[in-house]
């Protein structure tokens, strides 16, 4: 019965051995494959990084040019208020009152930035346009009065030039800032992609790690079982010898029981068989 039992709790170890077994080794393909997922996607976020280096270069660039428009945007403004004082001293000379040009140009420059820049109510967008409306009206009739004096036609000659350089310059800006903005929306899309194959090579990994590290556990479980399977057939084989020898001993026992009765048949004098005399040699009576 003992030894029935331990037979059926080897053959169960050795079916749960085949089951850790299978396990471990779908547990490790599938960590090989999460690995190689991993390392693809980490491999074209790699070449994606390099791909945004002349994209981000373009807008630098860009935006180089940019910066640099400004710049002279600014200095030609710097020369257009300059000519204005200039306009200014001598429109004091002629014009005996009134409000300087160059502030009245200052202050349409301030509501033209106001106006593209700030959120308006309708009323306010609306109340804005007429003011700048009526302040250029008023820079032109006041222009168009003083520019019956020879040198004040000139400078005003000279500020309207300076103006259509300054206007081609903002064309220019705009052009380059679209072009910057361009390739800024084209680097946060791809910098956007770049995050997602991040974020899904890091579920891999996430993955890869849990599978490596089930498939490791399955693996200690095999090494246990084997060992305890192991262990099982050496108490197995241990009974068995031990039950082995116990059948051999009764049979010894038995052999020599026979035995003795042919040796007294045989000093009675009756009459044995050759059988019994083999008996008899395997017992060592003769």
């Amino acid at each position: 019965m003992m030894l029935e039992k331990l037979e059926e709790r080897k053959e169960q170890l050795e079916k749960e051995l085949q089951e850790y077994i299978r396990k471990r080794d779908e547990l490790n393909a599938a960590a090989r494959e999460y690995a190689k997922k991993r390392d693809e996607l980490n491999k074209t976020v790699r070449e994606m990084l390099e791909a945004t280096k002349s994209v981000k270069a373009k807008r630098d660039e860009y935006n180089r040019k940019v910066k640099e428009i400004r710049v002279k945007r600014n200095e030609i403004f710097k020369e257009i208020d300059k000519l204005y004082k200039e306009v200014d001293k001598l429109r004091k000379s002629i014009d005996k009152g009134g409000r300087p040009l160059g502030e009245i140009e200052k202050e349409i420059r301030r509501l033209e930035f106001k106006q593209q820049t700030a959120v308006l109510t309708i009323e306010k967008e609306r109340a804005l346009v007429e003011r700048i409306s009526k302040l250029r009206k008023e820079l032109e009739e006041r222009k168009n009065q003083l520019e019956k004096h020879e040198e004040f036609k000139k400078l005003i000659s000279r500020i309207r030039e300076l103006k259509d350089q300054a206007k081609e310059l903002l064309n220019e800006l705009k052009a380059y800032a679209e072009e910057a903005d361009k390739y800024h929306e084209q680097l946060s899309q791809m910098f956007s992609e770049i995050d997602e194959k991040r974020k899904l090579a890091d579920e891999m990994h996430e993955k890869f790690v849990e599978s490596k590290k089930e498939a490791d556990r399955c693996h200690n479980e095999t090494i246990k079982l084997r060992k305890d399977i192991k262990d099982l057939e050496k108490v197995i084989k241990a009974l068995k010898s031990k039950q082995f020898k116990s059948k051999e001993q009764r049979e010894k026992e038995e052999l020599i029981r026979k035995a003795k009765q042919i040796y007294e048949m045989f000093k009675r004098g009756e009459k044995i068989e050759t059988e019994d005399l083999l008996i008899l040699q395997r017992a060592g009576l003769i």
